[in-house]
């Protein structure tokens, strides 16, 4: 029942670290213009995502334009669009293999090969956290680097969008969750008698006079 409920537990944290990766993919906060004049009063406030930018005006009036071109977008947001998609898409067949070799699913029969297949979904899912880290932290270099460029005019220096930490927080939970269902899976396939129990009840037949018989059978 131990390694069942580690299962489980990762798999929960799997869907919501999945959700995150989501939000953070679509958000349009992933740079945030930077202020560094205490004295200048801001009319607007720009942010940049990956399908998206948006200017949001002082008075709380938002207006978002979608990227017209995407061979226009530089090489880091092209690649940060396959890779956080592809992440995403991962997940989602994670999600499946997991289902299908969990404890509590009668997918796949009872056995070494069960345990193997939870075992590929949680390796999944781990892969989908390393793969969603590798545009997050890409974009976070450009962002500092470009922060600290003296020759970058003022005006065009941003900061680190709330996209971001969505974004590595998922990774977090993916990677954290694929590990307990990786977990789970291996120490149900080392010890059977922690698994998650499973009876099957035998159909019952009708006696010579038209009853069930009063017998259970487990």
């Amino acid at each position: 029942m131990g390694s069942a409920a580690l299962e489980i537990l990762g798999l929960v944290l799997c869907l919501v670290g999945w959700v995150g990766l989501i939000l953070a993919c679509g958000l349009p906060m992933w740079q945030v213009t930077a202020f560094l004049d205490h004295n200048i009063v801001t009319a607007q406030t720009t942010w940049k995502g990956l399908w998206m930018s948006c200017v949001v005006q002082s008075t709380g009036h938002m207006q978002c334009k979608v990227y017209d071109s995407v061979l226009a977008l530089s090489t880091e947001v092209q690649a940060a669009r396959a890779l956080t998609v592809g992440a995403v898409l991962l997940a989602l067949v994670a999600l499946f293999v997991t289902l299908a070799g969990a404890q509590c699913t009668t997918c796949v029969a009872p056995g070494p090969g069960k345990a193997r297949v939870a075992l590929t979904g949680g390796a999944l899912y781990s892969l989908c956290g390393l793969l969603a880290l590798v545009p997050l932290c890409w974009f976070a270099n450009i962002v500092v680097r470009e922060f600290y460029d003296p020759t970058v005019p003022m005006s065009q220096k941003y900061e680190l969008g709330a996209a971001l930490y969505i974004g590595w927080a998922a990774s977090a939970l993916l990677m954290c969750g694929g590990g307990l269902v990786c977990c789970g899976a291996w120490v149900c396939a080392g010890r059977p008698d922690l698994s998650f129990p499973v009876k099957y009840s035998a159909p019952r037949r009708p006696g010579a006079g038209g009853d069930y018989d009063k017998k259970n059978y487990v």
